[in-house]
């Protein structure tokens, strides 16, 4: 081919509208096709107010806000599916009407929120409810200090929605049939005891603001917090974290109060020469309406940094064109997409896990995709308690077995970490071998002396 002819194909590839869809956000009152909704003008539906008070939480109310847009059979399907979740009930107005409900059994929001009994698997026998070990290494109520310099503050233990695949379902939401939740309501002499405690430790320099969800707390509340931490002098960074931008953005415009509380508690860290910024959790970029755009572009006027920690789910974003244009859009919207976390053991939710290996082919195809900086990390928050690392950084993946292998260093020096592929991923006859207890442990005992002989 000549020279003249590949410039000419390379400009058509450059040319092609479908490398900008990242940039076509929704406008439409979207909101009008859920009966509940359809008399409701823009301003209302996008109001913090609006949103927090007509929140989903029961079936009962899904019905009577959808009326006949789902059957008798789903609303059953759902039923059946609550009755074995760690997660109770709660969705915004805003994700509600973004779910396409003409095929509510395949929407990718739909499946990170509601649960369906027929489509739930038998959870990993290697599975138990605080997955990452955070209560073991929390010393004071609410704080985990796992990593030297930084720790997790759980200020409160509710959020403006509940997702399906919440790590902290030991904690976070009402109690279900499944689990008894560890309550952590917003308390300030809980949180005085946190601080307490972080004045106390001088390599402590981070401090992530969780829960629960910071879109919970007052403003009063984030204030407090953010002039507690920025008072102690070696605190050198924190990240408020909320997945309020993902499910209600309009809350950012129509509840100043709050928002100035945030960029209040930005501008006072800058001052002081301290970084404040705000983690969000955005999993599909069906997810990102043009009221996400001026939501964050109130944040970017005000020079709030915002940054992505998304999921990787099954069926919601587990394939190469969905994250593509998950991060494009992200990064359009002046979010940077920080990371992608491989799901964790969680309970009832073993249908959103993926392999390592489907995880390492997005990520593989997914580089180049955009600049450097606004390419996620794709991370394993391994099992356990050995803290994050990168997908690429195991020192075994047996991809016949499911099984691979990480060490952590910094974290627990000289020791292993596991992650699980789902088992039904597997072959028939290994699936088996994981149902036996016997032959587990052996699978587990041989990826360790594999590790430890090509460790010598």
């Amino acid at each position: 081919m000549e020279l003249a002819e590949l410039e000419r194909d390379n400009t058509d590839e450059l040319n092609d509208p479908s490398a900008m869809a990242h940039r076509s956000l929704r406008r439409d009152p979207f909101w009008k096709s859920i009966p509940a909704y359809e008399q409701v003008d823009e301003e209302t539906f996008h109001s913090h107010l609006f949103q927090t008070r007509n929140a989903i939480t029961s079936v009962e109310k899904l019905k009577d806000a959808l009326g006949d847009l789902a059957d008798s059979d789903f609303y059953e399907d759902l039923r059946q599916g609550l009755h074995h979740a760690p997660m109770s009930i709660r969705i915004s107005p805003y994700i509600v009407s973004l779910i396409n409900w003409e095929d509510p059994f395949s929407d990718p929001l739909r499946t990170q929120f509601l649960p369906l009994g027929s489509q739930q698997l038998p959870d990993h026998p290697e599975l138990h409810l605080d997955s990452l070990n955070e209560q073991a290494d929390s010393p004071v109520p609410g704080l985990t200090h796992r990593y030297p310099d930084r720790a997790l503050f759980l200020t409160l233990d509710t959020c403006p929605v509940y997702c399906r695949f919440c790590t902290r379902s030991y904690a976070v939401g009402l109690d279900t049939d499944e689990v008894e939740k560890v309550h952590m309501s917003a308390n300030r002499k809980r949180w005085d005891e946190v601080f307490s405690y972080v004045a106390s430790r001088p390599e402590l320099e981070d401090i992530v603001i969780s829960g629960g969800d910071v879109y919970n707390l007052r403003a009063e509340q984030i204030r407090y917090i953010g002039e507690q931490l920025l008072a102690i002098d070696h605190i050198r960074r924190f990240r408020f974290a909320s997945k309020g931008p993902a499910v209600m953005p309009g809350k950012l415009l129509t509840d100043p109060e709050w928002s100035s509380a945030l960029v209040g508690v930005v501008e006072k860290g800058r001052e002081m020469h301290k970084e404040v910024v705000l983690h969000t959790h955005f999993n599909h970029p069906n997810e990102i309406t043009g009221k996400t755009k001026d939501a964050m572009d109130y944040l970017m006027e005000r020079g709030v940094t915002v940054r992505n920690q998304a999921v990787l789910q099954r069926g919601v974003n587990d394939n190469i064109e969905t994250m593509k244009l998950l991060v494009k859009r992200l990064s359009y919207v002046n979010v940077q997409p920080y990371y992608v976390f491989f799901h964790d053991l969680v309970q009832g939710v073993e249908d959103l896990r993926t392999t390592l290996e489907s995880g390492l082919e997005i990520e593989k195809a997914l580089r180049g995709t955009t600049s450097g900086f606004n390419t996620p990390t794709f991370i394993v928050d391994t099992f356990g308690g050995g803290g994050k690392r990168d997908a690429h950084s195991f020192e075994l993946y047996n991809q016949e077995a499911g099984i691979g292998v990480f060490a952590s260093p910094t974290v627990r020096p000289g020791q292993y970490f596991y992650y699980f592929d789902p088992i039904d991923c597997l072959a028939d006859e290994v699936q088996e071998r994981w149902k036996d207890d016997d032959l587990r442990r052996k699978i587990m005992a041989e990826a360790l002396d594999m590790v430890n002989q090509n460790s010598r």
